[in-house]
């Protein structure tokens, strides 16, 4: 008998179908040599420290640093799991073949070889590696099955991942929470977390610290056309410059400019004088350049660009769109969500016409490509730029029964798909310089000659507004015909400005410095050298969104993050730049991709953690201050009232929690802080601080999570 097992239940289901087996058994589908089982995502879990040894129990300083002699896995304590481990067990026991049919990913890989591991699978383990959920894709992928052996190195990429974790997670936690933790309040530290938190909390300095300096800007209208002063570039504004050049020769990098201009004004007595300088004088059209140039569309989505792009448009969270698009996946209408290329490989051109066919609510759209010969783009297909999976793009499947928010993330993910045949949208820019009493002023325009692509994204007034805020107000309109040596009267002025801080970071914008390891990179191509080092996984980067929110380490203000008092204590308390510093982070993130493609050893990355987390040890325990961390409870939503809350209100004093040493392990622990500081009445409705897709639910003696059907078994007894 072979036995397969997915993922998750629908997954196994529609693998069944496909294969032919109909007999529904307890915890698998059984049929045509087939056993169909499934997980529910992660059966097995790392031990927990007194898992080792028992004075790993209870939390003291004494202990640290915590490394195993050797990792072990466990199963996850929770009556479902278990039962259904125990089929999965019994299965595997007494299979001729196994085929992980598990996610085709890092994390899907590590779930499935720890459930084989446990259950002592002894046969020969196979592997379906497939993109779509479509009965095509399923049937391809078994006929195309591959030797388990193929990806070890995924597998010990996931390992080493989930080791880093737990060393620097389990030993930071306890570290900074009995070191610096108020009433032993549990400080969460991750090695991805805590360097995200950072960039936060850096960015919120930065604002805080900032002094608006004033300047002024002076401008002059000449034939209804508002022309600027060209500023002379400082010294600084050069370097970066020629920095951000040499970084960019892939992205052809435009040639420096002469410096010419004014210098910028920063006194108002010099701006008034220039005024009078020029007021009486003609204004002189000296050069008028038109270049024509052509725009190509936009790059298909990989999971980070599509949820960046959800956030700026319909102010989805990054864990919103990441569920969303899961469950479009899943509903076979688009392809694997967790991917971090952009890219198509060959084989899927001659599937494109099909998918297109298949976008029956895009017929307007689809119709010009129908019967022509595709595009073949190498700014779509490049196999060298796809790994295990492609860009997110249709199936050809046509959608049924979508949610609201499944529809317009099927949207973006189709008229992109359908915009990369569209042609390049052509375009000319206009330059004209003018010039009184050699003072040079400038003013630049756009105009579509041919919309190409653009036509795919509806009007193109709405794009090139969107296009018009992104680029700081590059003005697209369409100048008048200027001639060189035209001149005239002019009415110019002068404006005063203040330079501006940093704006806070949003979900769209942290998730970009997140792939980026903290440098603001406009360029796609620059940016796709730099996700290397990026830090977190596309498929996990929301989840350390959610979990800094879970902690009240940060809040939401409308669209920006901000990082709360304990969020900003907990960096500034940290020196150790290994813990916190988003470079570094993605420097171990590097190593575990090498770790993926055979090019990096797993067991020198764990080492060099272990090293890593003595020296933190060290230099903490060396910390003679008496610095102490603040816990605040999170804010209430408007309206809501806790019983501490409303005890505070009418003078009472709120009951101060027992100092005692915490004793539940640091992982489980730190799983629910989120609800253990908070008051009470206050856990209703909040996401479930243990699995995090359940809200927390109020029962007779205690408050519990609405997925505890599906296996949570979040618990907190009433006070």
């Amino acid at each position: 008998m072979i036995v397969c097992i997915a993922e998750k239940p629908s997954v196994a289901r529609d693998i069944a179908d496909v294969l032919g087996a109909k007999d529904k058994r307890d915890g698998y589908i059984e049929g045509n040599g087939y056993q169909v089982t499934w997980t529910f995502g992660h059966l097995c879990t790392l031990k927990e420290p007194h898992e080792y040894t028992p004075n790993w129990k209870s939390w003291s300083l004494g202990s640290l640093p915590m490394v195993p002699p050797r990792f072990g896995i466990k199963l996850i304590s929770n009556p479902t799991y278990e039962r259904q481990f125990h089929v999965i067990e019994n299965l595997m026991q007494h299979a001729d073949m196994i085929i992980n049919c598990g996610d085709a990913g890092q994390e899907g890989e590590l779930i499935q070889r720890w459930v084989m591991q446990k259950a002592g699978a002894r046969c020969p383990v196979k592997r379906l590696w497939i993109s779509s959920l479509t009965e095509e894709a399923i049937r391809e992928g078994f006929a195309k099955l591959r030797d388990a052996s193929d990806f070890q190195p995924l597998y010990e990429a996931g390992l080493s991942r989930a080791i880093g974790d737990w060393l620097l997670g389990m030993n930071a936690t306890r570290l900074y929470t009995m070191k610096y933790g108020q009433n032993r309040q549990v400080l969460s530290i991750g090695r991805v977390q805590t360097p995200t938190l950072a960039l936060i909390v850096n960015r919120q300095l930065e604002i805080q610290n900032f002094v608006p300096k004033q300047y002024w800007e002076l401008k002059t209208v000449y034939r209804d056309t508002t022309f600027s002063a060209i500023l002379r570039k400082s010294d600084e504004e050069l370097v970066l410059e020629a920095e951000k050049q040499k970084e960019g020769t892939a992205a052809k990098a435009a040639k420096p400019e002469e410096n010419r201009g004014i210098e910028p004004i920063t006194d108002r007595e010099r701006g008034m004088a220039l005024l009078e300088q020029i007021k009486d004088s003609p204004f002189a059209i000296t050069n008028v350049t038109r270049k024509n140039g052509k725009e190509a569309p936009p790059r298909l989505f990989d999971l980070t660009s599509l949820q960046v792009e959800c956030n700026k448009k319909f102010a989805f969270s990054a864990d919103e769109t990441l569920k969303t698009i899961q469950s479009l996946y899943e509903k076979k209408v688009t392809t694997y969500p967790r991917v971090d290329t952009t890219f198509l490989s060959d084989d899927i051109y001659p599937k494109c016409p099909g998918i297109l066919k298949g976008l029956r609510d895009y017929q307007t759209l689809t119709a010009p490509l129908d019967g022509a010969t595709l595009p073949k783009s190498k700014k779509v297909f490049d196999n060298s730029k796809v790994t295990d999976h492609h860009a997110i793009i249709p199936t050809g499947q046509p959608p049924q029964n979508l949610t609201d928010m499944e529809r317009r993330v099927f949207d973006l993910i189709a008229r992109r798909f359908i915009a990369v045949f569209y042609p390049d949208c052509l375009f000319a820019t206009t330059a004209v310089i003018g010039e009184v009493e050699q003072i040079e002023f400038k003013v630049s325009g756009k105009q579509i000659l041919e919309p190409g692509w653009r036509v795919v994204f509806g009007t193109l007034s709405e794009r090139s507004q969107e296009e018009k805020e992104e680029k700081g107000g590059e003005d697209e309109n369409v100048l008048p015909a200027f001639v060189v040596g035209e001149s005239g009267p002019h009415l110019p002025d002068l404006y005063e400005k203040w330079t501006q801080p940093p704006r806070p970071y949003t979900e769209a914008t942290l998730l970009r410095a997140m792939e980026t390891a903290g440098k603001l990179v406009d360029n796609d191509e620059l940016r796709d050298a730099l996700k290397e080092n990026g830090i977190g996984r596309p498929s996990t980067r929301a989840a350390i969104i959610e979990t800094l929110f879970k902690r009240n380490y940060i809040r939401k203000e409308k669209k920006n993050l901000i990082a709360t008092p304990t969020g900003v204590e907990l960096i500034q308390i940290i020196h150790e730049e290994l813990l916190k510093s988003a470079e570094l982070t993605g420097m171990w993130e590097k190593k575990l991709r090498e770790i993926e493609k055979r090019t990096y050893n797993a067991s020198q990355f764990l080492e060099e953690l272990k090293q890593m987390v003595s020296e933190i040890v060290m230099s903490v325990l060396s910390d003679n201050s008496n610095r102490h961390i603040t816990i605040q409870a999170p804010a209430l939503e408007k309206g809501e009232k806790t019983s501490a809350a409303s005890a505070s209100a009418a003078g009472k004093p709120k009951k101060e929690p027992k100092k005692r040493a915490p004793r539940k392990s640091a992982a489980k622990k730190t799983e629910q802080t989120a609800g253990e500081n908070q008051p009470a009445d206050a856990l209703v409705g909040t996401p479930c601080p243990l699995c995090g897709k359940g809200t927390i639910i109020k029962g007779k003696t205690a408050y519990g999570c609405s997925e505890w059907k599906g296996g949570c078994t979040f618990r907190k007894p009433f006070e």
